[in-house]
């Protein structure tokens, strides 16, 4: 499962990458030089705690420059409101691309949550990405701020009276870390 969502992560980074801005590097090579091309903004990945961390070494393996900063989020169970309990982050916060990752869009709580937190931080460009969404999670993200680009792997069917994905994959952060 860790695998299996790091390099879905890892896909998932090759189409957002596509939409950002490069800018021309000249390459040194032994022979001759190289005009080639690099990402002309700094990117920060800032995944929700836990289960997001699952992504980042999917991410950061394909661009090995990311900062990372966390944010810790829980559920509570009786609202399902998001509440934070922990947040860290580069310096570089508000000039960067933020690619906000957590496999999981459910209610779009945490998400809504995330990105509060990290536009109170100054941060303008946020990209969330995540494995599985639903549909009530998207609407929720896109009410909530039209700007936030989504990448998702697998938008499912629904979420249940529980608020969870359906049919989903169960909680990912316990699957990744073989916790119950």
């Amino acid at each position: 499962f860790r695998e299996a969502v790091s390099e879905i992560a890892g896909l998932l980074t090759f189409e957002i990458t596509r939409n950002l801005t490069l800018k021309e590097k000249i390459v040194e090579t032994p022979v001759d030089t190289y005009k080639g091309s690099e990402l002309a903004e700094e990117i920060v990945i800032v995944p929700i705690l836990r289960a997001g961390l699952g992504m980042v070494e999917g991410i950061h393996n394909l661009i090995p420059t990311a900062k990372i900063g966390h944010i810790g989020l829980y559920r509570d169970e009786e609202t399902l409101e998001a509440k934070e309990y922990y947040s860290k982050f580069p310096d570089t916060l508000k000039d960067s691309t933020i690619l906000l990752v957590d496999p999981m869009l459910a209610t779009g709580n945490s998400t809504v949550k995330a990105i509060e937190i990290l536009k109170s931080k100054g941060a303008k460009h946020i990209i969330f990405v995540g494995i599985v969404g639903s549909p009530e999670g998207v609407k929720r993200l896109r009410e909530y701020d039209p700007n936030v680009m989504i990448y998702l792997a697998a938008l499912d069917e629904k979420l249940n009276k529980n608020g969870y994905i359906v049919p989903g994959l169960g909680d990912a952060g316990d699957r990744l870390f073989g916790t119950k």
